[in-house]
């Protein structure tokens, strides 16, 4: 992909996830059966002819970089992750992992644009004339080759994703609007009362030049550090061509628990949101998954394996090494990797995470509208 610079965010620290998102990286939480939230962009920069992605992390860094050079790095694949200031440490140590990395001497990012800006110099190469900016909690599978020949032949500064989504969500995102020519005229992010049901689906392609002058412009202003909130509506009220492109496959940002779940539910729908070979394999890949539709002890779920069951499990999504007890029922569940279920338990709309916390989600709906 000449030219263009992928840069991933992954700075969060999933504090709306309750129990879920306590102890690990945001980006590394487990999802599908197969993989982590990361992952995604990751495959999806692969898959769209990227030879390498730049991480904009801080929290836990040193954790995240180590589990994505030993994910990703050594595959026979072109494809990389870059670490920035980090970058020639990791290198260095080839298949293994750096004893030691550079001294952070920068600041503290206070947001997703001071990511950029604290990262400029690996941003804003010599060749590169588009930036794409892409989060690590977002699920969805993409070729991101046609927004990009779509923003060139625009002559955009900006081409933003967008979604149409249910409007009870839409106050959790960036809601856009857009003229009869596509031009973006609208940008609020987290409405509180919604007028749309159009979301920003929180990736983009910026030209280069235009986003690095406006970084500039902001930078040591009275300001919020963040691409969302910032940057993108400083382009819009001076005018800049900004333009959007509609994701018509299926997208979700895994924000807060409930919607960590209800994702899961569209895994084992019928079509599912998405088939179990786009799902990246980084999770035990060596553990084969399959969805069962009725067999002994299981009914409609997604399963690993290794599974020993000797309970029931209806409607459930089921990592490697889980082992149900006699007579314990799991209903509408997410069971992470090496989760034991006692015998005789009963589990409905939960996730039930290593250490045996089981964290409560709310129930499926019922065809009234009551929860079941």
């Amino acid at each position: 992909m000449d030219g263009v610079r992928a840069v991933l965010l992954a700075g969060g620290e999933g504090r709306r996830m309750g129990p879920l998102g306590r102890g690990r990286l945001k980006p590394l939480v487990p999802f599908g059966g197969i993989s982590r939230l990361i992952d995604f962009s990751l495959a999806n920069t692969r898959d769209s002819g990227f030879h390498e992605v730049l991480l904009l992390s801080q929290y836990e860094e040193r954790q995240l970089m180590d589990d994505l050079h030993t994910v990703w790095n050594r595959t026979p694949s072109r494809h990389r992750v870059h670490f920035g200031p980090y970058d020639a440490a990791y290198r260095e140590a080839g298949d293994q992992l750096p004893l030691s990395l550079p001294e952070r001497t920068w600041p503290q990012e206070r947001g997703t644009a001071d990511a950029l800006i604290a990262k400029a110099p690996y941003v804003f190469g010599p060749d590169t004339s588009e930036v794409m900016v892409l989060h690590a909690d977002h699920v969805y599978r993409f070729d991101y080759g046609d927004m990009i020949r779509r923003h060139r032949a625009d002559g955009a500064a900006l081409t933003v994703s967008y979604q149409r989504i249910e409007r009870r969500w839409v106050h959790l995102f960036g809601m856009v609007g857009f003229d009869a020519s596509g031009n973006l005229t609208e940008f609020v992010e987290k409405p509180e009362n919604p007028s749309s049901d159009l979301v920003f689906a929180a990736f983009c392609v910026f030209d280069a030049k235009v986003l690095r002058r406006y970084l500039e412009q902001l930078d040591g202003t009275d300001w919020q550090h963040d691409i969302s909130r910032d940057v993108i509506p400083a382009m819009l009220a001076a005018g800049e061509r900004i333009r959007g492109y509609e994701v018509t496959g299926y997208w979700d940002d895994i924000g807060t628990v409930e919607r960590y779940h209800r994702a899961h539910r569209g895994l084992l729908a019928d079509p599912p949101t998405l088939a179990l070979d786009e799902l990246p394999r980084t999770v035990r890949p060596q553990v084969p998954r399959r969805r069962v539709a009725e067999e002994a002890g299981v009914r409609a779920s997604l399963v690993a394996a290794d599974l020993v069951n000797e309970g029931r499990i209806e409607d459930s999504v089921v990592y490697p090494g889980v082992r149900v007890g006699p007579g314990a029922r799991v209903r509408d569940c997410v069971l992470l990797p090496g989760v034991q279920v006692p015998a005789g338990a009963e589990l409905t709309s939960a996730i039930v995470l290593e250490d045996g916390t089981v964290q409560q989600c709310e129930p499926v709906p019922s065809p009234g509208g009551a929860a079941s």
